[in-house]
């Protein structure tokens, strides 16, 4: 069954008041954050994480917060399925990165011998 455009706006502004209701979530610790400058640190650092959580599971019940975790969770069980390169073929890939820049160094630097020579050929 197909939402109708007005059940997709409703749930495109319920969207949108969340990710509101979780912005003005941050804001609001924020700013209590630095008004209670004279608690401790600790616990000011302590519930501006817990806002900062809770924000989060707020953002997280969106359609876009939902994409969002579908794409992370997604990018996980690709990065899980690299092979990464084993410390021998690292280490050989970087000697011969580092062989190739002093090669194409030492190249650069006798065209440039050369090209210098010729202008002092030509202009005397």
């Amino acid at each position: 069954m197909n939402p109708t455009k007005s059940e997709t706006q409703t749930l495109n502004r319920a969207d949108t008041l969340k990710l509101a209701a979780a912005g003005a979530l941050i804001l609001i610790a924020l700013a209590a954050f630095y008004l209670f400058s004279n608690y401790s640190l600790l616990v000011r650092v302590i519930g501006l994480l817990i806002a900062a959580g809770a924000a989060v599971v707020i953002a997280l019940k969106t359609e876009p917060g939902a994409e969002t975790l579908e794409f992370l969770l997604s990018s996980r069980s690709e990065v899980r399925k690299v092979v990464w390169p084993t410390r021998a073929e690292t280490t050989q890939t970087t000697l011969i990165v580092i062989a190739m820049v002093v090669i194409m160094g030492i190249l650069l630097w006798l065209f440039d011998v050369l090209l210098l020579w010729l202008v002092r050929l030509i202009t005397g």
